[in-house]
C-alpha cells in the first residue's frame, strides 16, 4: 500500500457504512456513508455510544457485549438489530462485527460493517403475514416432502396441530395405494419442474378421505439448485359440510369415514337429476365383503373393522374425484360413478372388482381380500334411486362366489 494512503482514506471512501468502536462501545470513528445511514453529522456520531443509535427494545451495543466477543474467542460476530435514525424512524440493520487486536494480539478497536436490510424485513414480515393468514392451506416442504412450516388452514383441513404435521411428510396423510402425484414431487425436487398442480386424496385424522387440489412450487438457492418447496391446498367437493364436524357425523360411517346411507341416498338422487344435463350412464355398484364373519370369528372384531376400513381404502383408490364411495352397514359398500356409456360402465364394475382381488396384511394376518361386486345402471333420471340399489344388490349375487380368507 502506498505510504501515503491511510486506512481512514479508504474507509472514508468506501460505499457501505463502516464505523470503529473502541472496548467500551463508544464510536471514535464513522466514515461519511454511516453518518448518512443515520442521518447524523460526524459531530454528532463521534466519541458516542453505539447503543445511542439503537432502539430500546433491542439487547444493547455495550461494553459486554463487546466482553463477550474477546473472550468468546469468535473473533466475528453478526447481528440483526434495529437502528434509529435522527428523524426518530427505525430501520433494521445487520451489523458484522470484527475484533482488530495489535501487533501484540491484543485486542484494540472493533470494526462494524452496517446493511440496511428493512426492505428484507418488511418482506419477510408480509410474507409470514399472508402465509399464515391465507384462507387455503399453505406449508413450506423440504425435498423429502417433509412439512417445514404450515398454516393454521392446513392443520384445520387435515384435523393436525402443527407440531403432528411438522413431525411427519405428506406421505404420512396419503393412503398407502395412492401414489398420484409421487412423480410429480420427484420431478419438482430434482428441479426438472418448477410449478405443478396434483390432486390427491389424503385421509383426515378422524378417518375420512379428503380430496385436495394442490399447487406446487420450487424455490431455488442462491446456487441455482432446488432449496424447498411451497404449496397452496385447497379442498374439493363437500367443503362446507367437512367443515361441520356434526354435518360430518351424520353424513359419513364413523368406522371408514366413508358416505353413510343418508349421504349415499342424497348423492344418488343427485345425480340421477343431472343426468339429463351431464348425459351418458350412472353406475351403481354395490360391493359385499366375502368372509367378514369368518374373519370376526377368527380373529376378533378389532380385526374386521381394520379389514372394513381396508376395504374402504381399496374401493376410494379404484375410483376417480367426484365419485361417492358408501358403506351401507355390515359388509356391504356401494360406489356411484357417472360413465359415458353402458359399456364404460361395465368395464369400471371390472374394474373394480379386479382391484378387490387382493391379498392385505390386517392387524399382522394376511387375509386375502375378495368382495362380489353388483352393477345396475340408468341413463334415465325416472329410475327410482331404491330401485337403482336393489338391482345393484340383485345382480351382485349373481356374481357371489365361494369366500376365501
Amino acid at each position: 500500500m502506498p505510504h501515503d494512503v491511510t486506512w481512514q482514506m479508504i474507509l472514508a471512501q468506501a460505499a457501505g457504512p463502516v464505523a470503529v468502536l473502541d472496548l467500551q462501545a463508544r464510536i471514535i470513528y464513522a466514515n461519511p456513508a454511516t453518518c448518512d445511514f443515520l442521518g447524523h453529522d460526524l459531530e454528532n456520531v463521534l466519541n458516542r455510544p453505539a447503543r445511542d443509535f439503537a432502539h430500546p427494545d433491542d439487547p444493547p451495543i455495550d461494553e459486554d457485549m463487546i466482553t463477550s466477543l474477546v473472550t468468546g474467542g469468535e473473533e466475528k460476530l453478526t447481528q440483526e438489530r434495529r437502528g434509529v435514525r435522527s428523524d426518530g424512524t427505525a430501520l433494521w440493520v445487520l451489523i458484522s462485527y470484527a475484533l482488530i487486536r495489535d501487533a501484540d494480539c491484543e485486542p484494540q478497536f472493533v470494526l462494524a460493517q452496517y446493511q440496511d436490510i428493512t426492505e428484507r424485513r418488511a418482506a419477510e414480515r408480509r410474507w409470514r403475514h399472508t402465509f399464515a393468514n391465507a384462507p387455503i392451506g399453505m406449508a413450506m416442504l423440504d425435498l423429502t416432502g417433509r412439512w417445514l412450516e404450515v398454516n393454521d388452514k392446513l392443520c384445520d383441513m387435515v384435523g393436525y396441530t402443527r407440531d403432528e404435521l411438522l413431525a411427519i411428510r405428506f406421505t404420512d396423510l396419503t393412503y398407502p395405494n395412492d401414489t398420484s402425484g409421487l412423480d410429480v414431487f420427484e420431478e419438482l425436487a430434482a428441479g426438472n419442474l418448477d410449478t405443478a398442480s396434483v390432486e390427491k386424496r389424503y385421509r383426515h385424522k378422524a378417518g375420512y378421505p379428503i380430496w385436495i387440489l394442490i399447487r406446487i412450487n420450487l424455490v431455488r438457492g442462491a446456487d441455482d439448485l432446488p432449496a424447498y418447496l411451497v404449496s397452496q391446498y385447497e379442498t374439493i367437493g363437500d367443503e362446507a359440510m367437512r367443515d361441520s364436524h356434526i354435518a360430518h357425523m351424520a353424513l359419513h360411517d364413523p368406522l371408514t369415514g366413508l358416505a353413510n346411507r343418508a349421504l349415499l341416498m342424497d348423492r344418488l338422487n343427485q345425480e340421477l337429476a343431472a343426468l339429463p344435463q351431464h348425459g351418458g350412464v350412472l353406475a351403481v355398484l354395490l360391493a359385499d365383503l366375502n368372509g367378514l364373519k369368518p374373519i370376526n370369528d377368527r380373529f376378533g372384531h378389532a380385526v374386521g373393522d381394520e379389514l372394513l376400513i381396508t376395504t374402504a381404502d381399496e374401493l376410494l383408490n379404484a375410483v376417480q374425484p367426484g365419485d361417492t364411495v358408501a358403506r351401507l352397514g355390515g359388509d356391504e359398500f356401494v360406489v356411484l360413478s357417472r360413465k359415458p356409456d353402458f359399456h364404460a360402465a361395465k368395464v369400471f364394475r371390472d374394474e373394480v372388482a379386479e382391484s378387490m382381488k387382493n391379498d392385505v396384511v390386517v392387524a399382522g394376518h394376511d387375509i386375502a381380500l375378495s368382495a362380489s361386486i353388483g352393477l345396475a345402471t340408468t341413463a334415465t333420471s325416472t329410475m327410482p334411486a331404491a330401485d337403482l340399489l336393489h338391482a345393484s344388490d340383485l345382480d351382485m349375487y349373481s356374481h357371489k362366489r365361494p369366500r376365501h380368507h
